[in-house]
């Protein structure tokens, strides 16, 4: 089951990568983004910075096994793919003001 479970997260990480560089070089953004997306190529690196995060940190921990010598790097790919949705949602068009007032 567990080279399943690395398998899936591998096929997920790469499309994610995938999604980012088409969004960098050529401004495609997948059907079910594009009309939340406002700025392609920041949403790309976005995807990217969080493809290669989540790598780090599945591959480096968890999947990896329990060595406490790659735990650093490990968590520094955990902070990288947080920081990585802090450029997607910059990426993402602005919210609806809901004070009517304004």
């Amino acid at each position: 089951m567990h080279w399943y479970l690395v398998g899936l997260a591998a096929l997920v990480v790469t499309a994610q990568a995938g999604f980012g560089i088409a969004a960098i070089t050529t401004g495609w953004i997948p059907p079910w983004f594009r009309r939340r997306v406002l700025r392609p190529k920041q949403w790309g690196w976005g995807a990217l910075t969080g493809a290669v995060g989540m790598s780090l940190f599945m591959f480096l921990g968890p999947f990896h096994g329990p060595d406490a010598d790659l735990t650093p790097y490990a968590m520094g790919g955990l902070a990288l793919y947080l920081a990585s949705l802090v450029l997607l949602t910059m990426g993402q068009r602005p919210g609806r003001d809901v004070n009517p007032l304004n």
